[in-house]
Order: C-alpha cells, then structure tokens, then sequence
C-alpha cells in the first residue's frame, strides 16, 4: 500500500448552476482528491486548516473514508475558507462571487511525522510558497509530486510557482493556464516549454473535451465522458487529480503507461463528481460503479483498424 500526502483547501463552497443552487457544502481541493483517492488500497492523510465553523460531520465524512486528519488544523474562534460562485449556461465559465481566506491567509503547513516519507505528494491549488515548504518538510524526496495550479497564481506570484515548479515531477492545469503561462497557443509547443520548466510530466486538462498527457515528446489523449446530466463541475479537476495521485500511489507504478491508466482513472471519476452538488456524488460513490464506467471509458476508446 502507497503513501499519498495531500496538501490543500478543506472549505464550504457555495455554488449556482442552471440547474439550482446551494447553501453552504463542504468543498475544497483536498477534500475532493481525498475522496476520489478513497477508491484506491492507499494509506492517505490531508493537510489543511479550517476555522470551528466547519460542522463536525464534515470531518467525519473525511475520517469515514479512512483519511488522516492528524494536520487538518482546527484554529479556535476561525472561519473556514468560504468560495461562492455562479456558473454560465455552459457550465465552461462561471463568476466568483465570493472569496473569504479566512484561516487561509495565515495557514503554514505541518506534514505529519508518518507522512514525511509519503511515496506520492499531491499539491492542491495554494500559494506556490505554501506548496513549496511541504516538500522541503519531507524527509527524502517522494517518488512522484504532482501540483495543480490555477490563473491566479500566475497573476500575482509568477515567481514563486516558477520556483516550486522546479522541484515537481507533473503539473496539472487547465489548457487557458498552459497557454498563459508560456504564452503559446498550441499546447505542444506549450508542453515543451514547460517541461524545459522542471517537470517530466505534463497533464493539461480540458473540462467537457478530455485530458491531454505529455512526457519527452510522447502524448497520451484520454477523452471525458459524454454525460446526460452535468449539475456541478466545481470539484472535477480536484477529483482528476484525486483519482490520477491515488491510482498512482497504490499501484507504485510511475511508467509512462501506467500514467496513460492513472489519467483514465481520474476522468473516470471527475464524470461521478459532476453528477451532484459539491462532495455528495463522491462520498456515495461504490466501487462497482467505477469499475463499470471504467468499462465505458475502455469502450469509447478502443478499436481495431488494419493498416495499409
């Protein structure tokens, strides 16, 4: 069994779709990759903090899949980081209608002593610096780390994640990030310059159309799953990264190939995650479902073609 440490927000989020809107429901980036790395045989553990406002059964619905929550910092008299936003009629673009950092802003993180030799790191979306410091905690360097961006930090600490960068083995953004932090339309020549960055491995993510995987020069397409009913994709890229860490760390396989399986893995469960408001799709989700859509995923893709 794996070790996968994850690093990231545990927050409420608030959200509005087409097809309704909601209070205030567990969200955050490493809420969502820990339960979509639930799915798989690996011992995981969430660094984060959050105020006590954030309701007691959120945190067991992380403890009741299996998930240490020794560094999930509770800060006395706090509030928790709070997101609201309103997705289009496309459900490709959305306002930010709120953003509170709340216990956020003054976060450090403290890996746990029996994370400090994790196999797998997996990076949620934070301030570059943040991400940073929980690798120089570790006390040999993991065998894979995997960091998630987003626009943001590219606007306002462009030197920072440049530096952290350096030090991961796979970046995962969106196909408007890639192209704004090189400044190249095309996404291979995008992916070249940034693996000329640090990383080996490159996962540009792109929503309804799929995920594109590149490493020296070799690319890997796995498409998304055409879905009747999309109610909320506020948590698939974190999910993605959930189910492409997790399926990693477990299978303590870090070949190109196996990447091509992880990056199927984790579009197999970003298409539950859409499903349901916030976190509800993935704590229900069962191990028979995964697996038959998994089959899905394998019919949508595979075919036999003579060549000439």
């Amino acid at each position: 069994m794996g070790k996968l440490l994850i690093v990231g927000t545990v927050a409420f989020d608030e959200i509005e779709t087409p097809f309704g809107k909601t209070d205030k429901i567990l969200g955050g980036a490493a809420t969502f990759i820990g339960l979509a790395a639930s799915q798989y045989n690996v011992e995981s553990a969430i660094v984060s903090v959050v105020g006590e406002d954030l309701p007691q059964a959120y945190l067991d619905v992380l403890k009741a899949k299996n998930i240490d929550l020794t560094s999930l910092e509770i800060v006395k008299g706090g509030k928790t980081f709070y997101w609201k936003g309103k997705y289009h009629n496309d459900l490709n673009s959305r306002d930010t209608l709120v953003t509170e950092l709340n216990t956020l802003a003054d976060f450090n993180p403290v890996v746990p002593e029996g994370f400090k030799d994790a196999d797998v790191v997996m990076l949620g979306n934070l301030h570059p610096s943040t991400q940073l410091s929980v690798i120089n905690q570790m006390k040999e360097r993991p065998k894979l780390i995997v960091l998630d961006t987003m626009n943001f930090w590219m606007d306002n600490a462009l030197p920072e994640l440049t530096e952290v960068i350096k030090h991961i083995d796979v970046l995962t953004i969106n196909d408007e990030e890639a192209r704004q932090l090189t400044k190249e339309y095309s996404l291979v020549k995008a992916a070249k310059v940034i693996q000329e960055m640090g990383p080996k491995y490159l996962v540009i993510k792109k929503g309804e159309h799929g995920a594109l995987l590149f490493h020296e020069g070799k690319i890997f397409f796995a498409p998304a799953l055409p879905l009747e009913e999309v109610f909320d994709p506020t948590g698939a890229g974190d999910t993605f990264a959930g189910g492409f860490s997790g399926y990693l760390a477990a299978t303590e396989n870090l070949s190109f190939n196996n990447m091509k399986n992880a990056v199927i893995h984790g579009s197999n469960l970003a298409s539950f995650s859409v499903e349901k408001f916030g976190t509800e799709r993935m704590q229900e989700l069962k191990k028979d479902e995964v697996n038959k859509r998994l089959h899905q995923f394998k019919a949508l893709t595979q075919f036999d073609i003579e060549l000439q």
